[in-house]
């Protein structure tokens, strides 16, 4: 099992740094993050190739970001975020598309993005049309050879697996941030995983606790002091046959030295955690 962390790409001009940055502190393994799309060009998808090679670092997910507005709360947000909204809809697909080409590029099988608020209601009308754009964007993965997977946390459980069922692609998948489900006060992650366990093919380590108030997500934490119970987890992950990576992820201000400590200690708690469940 590898852990590594995320890397902000936004310009290629950057990545040299953060990579080295990686490698100096021995990570081999990271998800790549872009919330810019005019970056996904071939050029600068061949030039990270180059720079992932050097390094010796293996992306093992591409988490793709799309454009328009982006409010991370429980108002604005479900006006906002993913594939949900009617209006940004057809933009972010080809968002989605072309960032599954410029991974693809970069020999990597797993696209991640949030998809939005998913309607909790099946009957909803917008339920539907949604489901039909998640069809799209997996059907274009589908011809990359790639995986589309959601990342969890603004839908409940039983949502994500009813979406899954109603697109019936052979190609869905999840990105369990274990965080996110509890920030957005829809599940416990240990728990959701008796619902949609077998669709989890990468994962974020991060903690955080119950939102507080009914328009703000709960507070992220470092790993430890929130409410994810990681031994719980990853016996139940151990059970479901989990093996691949885990990515921390640590949404405090990119590079600075408080994140970077905030990431090495989790790697070091990830460990402990992850000999004593798996006994290596």
């Amino acid at each position: 099992m590898k852990i590594g962390t995320c890397v902000m790409f936004q310009m290629i001009e950057e990545m040299p740094g953060k990579l080295e940055t990686l490698k100096k502190h021995d990570f081999d393994s990271c998800q790549i993050l872009s919330w810019n799309p005019a970056a996904w060009s071939d050029e600068n998808a061949d030039t990270l190739k180059a720079l992932l090679e050097k390094y010796e670092i293996t992306p093992s997910a591409f988490w793709c970001g799309w454009d328009g507005p982006a409010v991370w709360d429980f108002y604005d947000g479900q006006l906002t975020l993913g594939l949900v909204p009617p209006e940004y809809r057809q933009m972010r697909i080809q968002n989605l598309c072309d960032g599954a080409d410029f991974a693809r590029r970069l020999g990597i099988t797993d696209v991640i993005t949030h998809m939005g608020f998913i309607p909790e209601n099946p009957n909803d009308p917008n339920f539907n049309t949604f489901c039909v754009a998640v069809r799209t964007v997996a059907s274009h993965c589908k011809e990359n050879g790639q995986y589309l997977l959601f990342e969890t946390g603004q839908e409940t459980p039983v949502t994500m697996l009813r979406c899954f069922e109603k697109v019936g692609a052979d190609n869905l998948g999840i990105n369990l941030d274990t965080a996110n489900l509890i920030l957005y006060g829809k599940a416990n992650p240990v728990d959701a995983l008796d619902v949609f366990g077998r669709y989890v093919r990468n994962l974020h380590a991060k903690d955080g606790c119950y939102p507080v108030n009914g328009h703000d997500l709960g507070q992220e934490k470092r790993l430890g002091e929130g409410k994810v119970d990681f031994q719980a987890l990853f016996r139940k992950l151990y059970e479901l046959g989990y093996d691949s990576y885990v990515t921390i992820e640590r949404e405090i201000e990119e590079g600075s030295p408080k994140q970077l400590q905030d990431i090495l200690d989790a790697r070091e708690y990830l460990q402990s955690v992850i000999h004593e469940v798996y006994g290596k």
